[in-house]
């Protein structure tokens, strides 16, 4: 899996004061858990762009006072209003500790069902995946080649050795349904007969 490095500073006051002072300057206070003790740093708001704001998931290299922290991005807070980020806690990894993420999921192949006039529908973009660090892949392939009108794909057909997915195993990631042009024409078939 990708990574993204994110540099800061620790922080030495954690009260709400040092906090607005924080946010005033632009930086986003930041808590790394998983580790010994909780790490309190800040870094800047634009350190954050390219973790936050994309349909991809990476892992972050947080760099605090010359050492790095392997970790995955938590749980982040937004401003009602601005949207800008609040806050951000990070998971620190570790090579023989399963963890769990959101990966998301890439379509490929042309379905035979929308080559003759059915509708794709992507119902799940991203799938619960427990692995160890090593083992996340970027993004879960689902080939949609063989589905036709009326069929789905299942999560049990994505399934690999090297993570676990989480969700049940009657859920459907991809289906092709009957588009309203297909049916309306499937219609005036059958009155004209």
């Amino acid at each position: 899996m990708k990574s993204i490095t994110i540099k800061g500073s620790k922080r030495e006051s954690v009260g709400k004061k040092a906090t607005k002072a924080l946010r005033n300057a632009d930086m986003v206070p930041c808590v790394i858990y998983g580790g010994d003790q909780p790490l309190h740093f800040a870094a800047e708001a634009k350190a954050f762009k390219n973790l936050v704001y994309t349909p991809n998931v990476y892992t972050a290299s947080i760099e605090v006072d010359g050492n790095t922290i392997p970790a995955i991005l938590q749980d982040i807070q937004f401003h009602p209003v601005s949207d800008n980020i609040l806050h951000v806690d990070f998971y620190q990894l570790f090579e023989d500790k399963e963890v769990t993420m959101n990966i998301p999921v890439r379509l490929i192949g042309k379905s035979k069902g929308v080559m003759v006039g059915g509708a794709l529908r992507h119902n799940i973009r991203k799938l619960k995946v427990r692995a160890l660090p090593a083992n996340l892949p970027d993004f879960i392939e689902a080939d949609i080649t063989e589905l036709e009108i009326g069929n789905k794909l299942y999560v049990t057909e994505l399934k690999s050795d090297k993570y676990t997915i989480l969700h049940p195993d009657n859920t459907v990631v991809a289906q092709v349904r009957m588009s309203r042009n297909a049916q309306k024409a499937a219609q005036e078939e059958t009155e004209e007969a």
